[in-house]
Parts: structure tokens; sequence; C-alpha cells
């Protein structure tokens, strides 16, 4: 088998794109999508026209109506090639609103189910913010269930556990980006590859933290470099790849093996951990890499999202 069929032994496989033309090839069982990704799609000639249609189709509407058709509409596309789920983001400039993000999955969440899709088959993406993670636990009480994204710290998988959410992602290669970046000529690539990668091991800390305490947040390692980031996590719940990575995994037919494992995690011998609100922001702020990352990660969503606002104001027009 090659790696990609290897990896789906150990691991569900979610396509990271917006581009929904490519995944059958792939065939993920999942798929997520952000502001960046659908702000690259519709800008290319293939998607460029349901952009177009959608917008004319809601003419007059306001506009925040308007682009959140235009999310569930590729959602809806996703959805048609995909079995399972898809992650639909809320907007990144509501990520320290908690009644505001609340507001917009609701509506996210009901423009699905008018369309005929059932809410277990849509994640709703919500920056790992203090004020993120309690509009997801509000959420989920509701049945509605949450990815939460833009987490590159133990305290927020801590936080995002407690509060009962469905599903994290963890951010390996901008964990790994930051962390190469601080060590300047000094960081050895080599050494620092596959289970001694920065971003690898931060996500398999949580992954024994979550498993050896019995809490049922799915672990999902995101934002990959390299397929050695990616096979250093095989046996993690979900793994989200982006198209490039699923075709040189696709292409290769060298060993994969199970690195992280349930049993073991329950034998580890860990403290438990929990936070307030207080003990949050303090242990977020202790972390410069997630504090810096988490900051970045919004402002580059919340840009994309604003372009994505000009492109359907021009089509209003």
């Amino acid at each position: 088998m090659n790696q990609l069929d290897q990896l789906k032994q150990f691991t569900t496989v979610v396509a990271d794109t917006g581009n929904f033309k490519q995944l059958a090839q792939y065939a993920p069982q999942d798929a997520t999508t952000n502001p960046s990704l659908i702000l690259k799609a519709v800008q290319q000639p293939d998607y460029a026209p349901l952009l177009a249609d959608t917008v004319a189709a809601h003419r007059g509407r306001p506009h925040v109506d308007i682009v959140d058709e235009v999310l569930v509409r590729f959602g809806l596309e996703i959805l048609k090639v995909v079995p399972g789920r898809v992650s639909t983001e809320v907007d990144a400039r509501l990520s320290f609103d908690t009644a505001a993000t609340l507001a917009r999955a609701r509506r996210l969440i009901g423009l699905y189910q008018a369309s005929g899709v059932h809410r277990e088959r849509v994640l709703i993406k919500i920056a790992a913010t203090w004020e993120g993670i309690q509009a997801a636990r509000e959420l989920e009480r509701e049945g509605i269930h949450c990815n939460l994204t833009l987490l590159f710290s133990f305290c927020q998988a801590v936080a995002c556990g407690d509060a009962g959410v469905k599903l994290i992602s963890p951010f390996v290669g901008r964990i790994y980006d930051w962390t190469k970046k601080q060590a300047g000529a000094t960081w050895d690539e080599v050494a620092r590859a596959g289970a001694n990668d920065p971003g690898v091991q931060s996500v398999e800390r949580i992954y024994t933290h979550y498993k050896h305490f019995g809490i049922t947040t799915e672990v999902m390692g995101a934002s990959f470099r390299n397929v050695g980031q990616i096979i250093a996590l095989a046996g993690c719940d979900l793994l989200t790849i982006s198209p490039e990575l699923l075709a040189t995994l696709q292409a290769s037919d060298a060993p994969v093996v199970r690195r992280l494992d349930p049993a073991a995690a329950k034998a580890a011998a860990l403290p438990p951990v929990h936070h307030d609100e207080a003990g949050f922001r303090y242990a977020l702020n202790e972390d410069a890499m997630a504090t810096e990352k988490l900051a970045e990660g919004i402002r580059a969503f919340a840009a994309d999202a604003a372009k994505l606002d000009t492109l359907i104001r021009e089509l209003q027009r």
C-alpha cells in the first residue's frame, strides 16, 4: 500500500482545502476549510462562477448573510464528495466575542440544515481563545459540534477538553516554524525531525493527556510542512492534510507505523490539569510561541476574511 493508504489504517485522513474538485482522488473521510482556503479557491477560474452565482442568488440581503451563504455553499459542495464532515469557520474577527460567535455559528448550522444537511456532518471552526472556547462549550450543549482551531498550547487543549469540545486542531507546522526561527543558526533540521519535531511533540502531549484521562475530544493534527511530521503522528485521531502533501503520501510506498497509541497513553503517569479563566490566560501568556502564533493566526484569517468581503461587495455592484 502507498503511505496514504497505510496511514488510513491508524488515522482518519481529512483534506485541508476549499478545492473540492481535488478531493475524490484522495478519498478523505472529512474536509476542513478556513477563510484563506476559501479565498484562494474563489480566485481560481474553476470556482469563481460558484462565488458569482451565490452572490447573485442572494443579492439585496445583508452582506454578512451573503458571506455565510458562500461559506456554506462551499461546504455543501465538499459534502457531496466526502462521506463524513466538513468544518466551516466563524469569522476570525469575532474571536474575542462569545455572543457574536454563538450567533454566527447558529446561523451557519441553520443554513446547512435548511439545505438538508444534518448538523452531525458539520463542525463549526472557532479560534481557541478563551471566548471562543466558552462559545464552543455552549454550542456543544446545543448539539452543535465544534472544531477549535489556531491551537498552539497545552493550556488551550486542556480548556477545550474541559469544555467538551468535539474536536481540536493543534497546528504542527506553525509551531515548527516559530521554533526554527527562534533557534536561528543553531537549528538542526535532522535532529529536530520526526518524533523530535516541536509541533509533533505538542500534538503527542495533547493526545496522551486526552487518552489518559478519558477525554473524548478528538485530536486532529493540522498545518503540516512536510510528510515527516504526518508520519510521526500516525495513530492520531485525525490528521488534516493539504492536497499537495496528500499527493506526496500517495506517491510513496515507504512503511508507515503507528506512533500514537491510546493504550500507551492510558498507561502513562500524568497529573490532572485544569484551568479557570485566570489560569488559562496566565498559562497562555507564559507560552510566548502560542501567544504570538494565536494572535498572528487571527490577524491573518481576519485579513483574508476582509479580502473575501471585498470580492463579494464587488460582485454586488
